[in-house]
């Protein structure tokens, strides 16, 4: 394995060699709510949606919060890998950063810290995880019900998908998928 790079400890290596369906969790900087309140959260929500769809890369299931977010999609079929996730992600965080920063008036601040994906490449697990970044917003005692959550693509999800199809998603068990996930997101939104 000489080609293998020793990764970094305090640090995931990010393994995008390969195109396909992709989980990603990204946070704030030390977890701090950065994007707390109505507004950030439909600015960050907003600007997730519009770079990826610049980058080409097709969200199935997303959920934005005050200190991060999660997504499942799939990288864009005319590349050969998904090494486009780390550009896309890389000029969402800028944007988001500069904006968030010159309304703290706290100018060079760090707003991001990193991300983490996985390739899902077993369907119980692709779909296990679309019904996790779905009810995402539940699990942190933000709503009750996932689609009353203004910023995640649960609502999308119900209305534009089958009823059997949101019923077979919402089926999976969500205390066997292990996602990293130790956020407190504001609860003020």
């Amino acid at each position: 394995m000489p080609d293998d790079k020793i990764p970094w400890p305090h640090a995931p290596s990010h393994r995008l060699a390969s195109t396909g369906t992709y989980f990603v969790t990204a946070s704030t900087y030390l977890k701090h709510n950065h994007f707390a309140g109505a507004h950030r959260l439909q600015v960050l929500h907003r600007g997730l949606l519009k770079v990826s769809a610049t980058f080409g890369w097709q969200l199935e299931a997303w959920a934005v919060f005050s200190n991060h977010y999660h997504f499942v999609g799939h990288s864009p079929g005319n590349e050969e890998t998904a090494e486009s996730l780390s550009a896309m992600l890389a000029e969402l965080h800028k944007k988001t950063a500069l904006w968030v920063n010159r309304l703290d008036t706290a100018p060079g601040r760090q707003a991001w810290f990193n991300y983490r994906e996985t390739r899902l490449t077993f369907q119980r697990s692709y779909l296990a995880r679309l019904n996790y970044v779905h009810q995402n917003p539940v699990k942190h005692g933000l709503v009750p019900v996932a689609s009353q959550y203004p910023w995640s693509s649960a609502r999308w999800f119900e209305r534009t998908a089958s009823t059997a199809q949101v019923k077979s998603i919402y089926r999976f068990k969500l205390d066997q998928v292990k996602v990293f996930d130790e956020f407190e997101p504001d609860a003020a939104w």
